[in-house]
């Protein structure tokens, strides 16, 4: 992993709809650019690089963008998940792109153990905004990994991008460099608890 003490983590931003610029694309790179400029190194995997297979276990062969996909989960120290929210909950694309990290199972830190999670829900109305991020802390939670104590909502009904898909909604912009940043702190400080285990196991 990237993020051991004195290197740069390594986040992995998931997320957005398969429609060009779509605002759940918008939100994630926002939040992902936030933990840029927290000292992170990130990748962003968009909806159209999570448009894979059909997650089946007992099929081991992977196509090369679900390979990609597996691999920076693994190399991953924080991951941000942004979803639209489609009747009432995250997408079936978000889901299957989710259910890959069955693959890290038998890894020694399986699933998405020990790393901070940042979620993001873009839906139109309160309503399905809120069920849909309720939703997703819960399967990230699920797989070992920790939601970060902030998670984003975004109600599409209110104007919260501009043309030039910047975020022009203050709560939504300052919320979402906040989940970024929560992200970027919280692999620092595991990289500096597992340095301090490392030390304390070498030095009983």
């Amino acid at each position: 992993m990237a993020g051991a003490v004195g290197n740069p983590p390594f986040v992995v931003g998931l997320g957005g709809t398969t429609r060009p610029d779509s605002s759940t694309e918008r939100a994630l790179r926002f939040s992902l650019s936030a933990a840029a400029d927290g000292g992170a190194e990130t990748l962003l995997l968009r909806a159209t690089d999570l448009e894979l297979p059909m997650y089946a276990p007992e099929r081991p062969d992977r196509t090369p963008a679900a390979q990609r996909l597996v691999d920076a989960l693994a190399a991953a120290d924080g991951v941000i998940v942004a979803s639209p929210g489609y009747h009432g909950s995250f997408s079936g694309l978000i889901k299957n792109a989710l259910d890959y990290a069955e693959d890290l199972r038998d890894n020694e830190r399986p699933y998405l153990d020990g790393r901070a999670v940042g979620c993001i829900a873009c839906a139109y109305g309160w309503q399905a905004t809120t069920t849909t991020l309720v939703a997703l802390r819960s399967v990230v939670h699920a797989l070992r990994a920790w939601p970060t104590p902030l998670g984003v909502g975004i109600n599409t009904a209110q104007p919260a991008f501009g043309p030039d898909g910047s975020v022009v909604d203050d709560t939504a912009a300052a919320n979402l460099a906040l989940l970024g940043h929560q992200v970027v702190e919280f692999a620092h400080q595991r990289a500096a608890s597992d340095y301090d285990i490392a030390v304390r196991s070498r030095h009983p």
